[in-house]
């Protein structure tokens, strides 16, 4: 049974239970719902924190420790993060042989390099812009430099190269005169005459710098290619309307639609350039004047299988790309924001 509740202005009535007065809904307090999708957060991304710990924040701070230790591969064992402290890794690395020409090739290789990758890959974004048939098909083959095994790629490299069987060099003595064969990845400098002078070319460091433009392209052909897609065509029309040339559209609306990509393109590849190893060290394995700081701390590991040496000369890495990175956003960050 139930009885009915008429309401103050006596328009209606409102069944209630019989046996008792209404029931009220019990409402949840803002605090504890909050806390309770915290906890339920926290719960979702403990996986991924642990993980990332475990993988990533541990393995440096070992690594960091070891800089500051003289641990050798014959007593790694017995080394522990309490150990004993000292600076002597970093006073032999930033006084040991040949630092700081390692460190000036470094540099160069990663500028260059960067500042090459982008370039070809601007160069071949604005080459297929236009539609034509087949188009996607040479985007898509655009990319194999990329996506290629680099152990293949260097191997091609380094046999189309050679100085005995290459064809380049056959070629450059058929077509271009040239009067011997040219060891590209073996020479660390070539004179070439121009205008009555001899120049020294660094030809392997030059040859390597090429490779790292060729292979990394097609990441700034990917981004650049989206980036101008996405470009409103009214622009361009409006401008071409007005007479502007293709130049002039190039400059004033395509380039400041790129800038911002531009740049953040360049940051990413500085970094993984001047951190590279792979590339070098199967073309030429650091030698004729190609020797990087990534190179070196393998020949600090491996070859004097002093670890603690290495661990320094790695932090070196990380203290001068972290300085270079940052004197690059304070310098030219708000300039990007500007352009965005």
């Amino acid at each position: 049974m139930t009885s009915t509740i008429t309401p103050p202005d006596g328009t209606g009535t409102s069944p209630v239970p019989s046996g008792g007065p209404p029931t009220r809904t019990r409402r949840t307090k803002p605090g504890a719902l909050r806390r309770a999708e915290a906890r339920t957060g926290m719960g979702l991304i403990a996986p991924t924190v642990i993980i990332v710990i475990a993988v990533v924040v541990l393995p440096i701070l070992w690594s960091i420790s070891l800089a500051f230790q003289r641990v050798k591969l014959i007593n790694l064992r017995s080394s522990s993060i309490f150990g004993n402290y000292v600076l002597d890794n970093f006073e032999r690395v930033i006084s040991s042989p040949g630092f700081v020409d390692t460190l000036v090739t470094t540099l160069v290789y990663s500028i260059f390099g960067t500042a090459a990758s982008i370039a070809v890959g601007l160069i071949a974004t604005l080459a297929l812009r236009r539609k034509f048939r087949g188009r996607g098909f040479v985007r898509s083959v655009m990319l194999l430099p990329y996506v290629a095994p680099v152990v293949a790629v260097t191997f091609v490299w380094q046999t189309m190269l050679s100085p005995q069987f290459g064809f380049v060099n056959f070629w450059g003595q058929q077509l271009l005169g040239w009067s011997e064969p040219i060891a590209f990845l073996s020479d660390k400098s070539s004179d070439v005459s121009l205008f009555g002078l001899t120049i020294p070319i660094p030809t392997a460091l030059i040859t390597v710098i090429a490779f790292e433009a060729w292979r990394q392209f097609p990441f700034a052909f990917l981004f650049l290619t989206a980036r101008l897609q996405a470009i409103p065509g009214s622009l361009e029309e409006a401008a071409r309307v007005d007479g502007a040339t293709l130049t002039q559209r190039f400059r004033y609306i395509v380039w400041p639609q790129l800038l911002p990509t531009i740049a953040v393109l360049s940051v990413l590849r500085f970094i993984w350039t001047f951190t590279s190893f792979d590339d070098i060290y199967l073309l030429t394995g650091g030698g004729a004047g190609t020797e990087v700081i990534s190179v070196r701390v393998y020949q600090f590991l491996t070859g004097r299988g002093d670890i603690g040496l290495a661990s320094a000369q790695a932090l070196v890495i990380a203290i001068v790309l972290a300085i270079l990175v940052g004197v690059y956003l304070k310098f030219f960050g708000k300039r990007e924001e500007d352009y965005s």
